[in-house]
């Protein structure tokens, strides 16, 4: 079996149900590249369904002054689901570029746990062209919807009217401006979305505060040795 040995350089660990977590502009060894995560979504069924979608949007400076990125082609992003509530994954999905495409692997219980991973190609769950102008996605024989690409910053933050309140020497430090200014208005993030059966992905023992099941799921970017 084909393995790519891979170790984590940023992961942020979240609770699932309808979720988000925003972190954008990492540490400079990752900023500015798509091992910097920005958001992670993870959206509990509907009413009728039975599958769960996750985003992982990454790469979040891209501001409409700077030059549009990639998908660094050296980084793994993993999806990681724990089952049985000790915060440990029990499920892994991945996604790696290559020459224009996302591939998916998984889900699957991985043979080790923690900082370091391995492309488990054995798994293969689908690909989907990185989409540019327009969105482009792809369905599974088994249901699974896949896309990758730009997407507008779903993130709404005044960052200038941020620094000038928390800066030492501000003269001016009453507060928000109302509505405020969304300095992220028309950036892009590189998103990389699925929506998955309940089916493939296990069973979970967590519940939200209405009692219906759940997945605690959390992100990592892990970068080729």
């Amino acid at each position: 079996m084909k393995k790519v040995k891979l170790f984590t350089v940023l992961g942020i660990a979240l609770s699932a149900a309808i979720f988000i977590a925003a972190d954008h502009v990492d540490a400079p060894g990752v900023a500015g590249s798509s091992a910097d995560i920005a958001d992670f979504y993870a959206f509990e069924p509907t009413t009728g369904s039975s599958n769960t979608v996750f985003i992982v949007d990454v790469q979040s400076n891209v501001l409409p002054d700077l030059t549009y990125g990639a998908f660094d082609e050296d980084v793994l992003v993993e999806i990681n689901i724990d089952l049985d509530g000790d915060l440990v994954e029990d499920r892994v999905i991945q996604a790696i570029p290559r020459d224009g495409m996302m591939y998916f692997f998984g889900p699957f219980s991985p043979s080790a746990t923690g900082l370091n991973s391995e492309v488990s190609v054995d798994n293969a769950l689908g690909m989907v062209e990185i989409s540019s102008t327009s969105a482009i996605t792809e369905t599974t024989s088994n249901g699974v919807s896949l896309f990758a690409g730009p997407r507008q910053d779903a993130f709404y933050f005044d960052f200038v009217r941020f620094n000038e309140v928390v800066a030492p020497s501000a003269e001016d430090n009453s507060g928000f401006n109302v509505p405020g200014t969304d300095t992220f208005d028309g950036a892009n993030t590189l998103s990389i979305a699925l929506e998955i059966p309940n089916s493939l992905l296990g069973t979970p023992t967590a519940t939200n505060v209405l009692g219906i099941p759940v997945y605690k799921t959390w992100v990592t970017t892990n970068r080729k040795q």
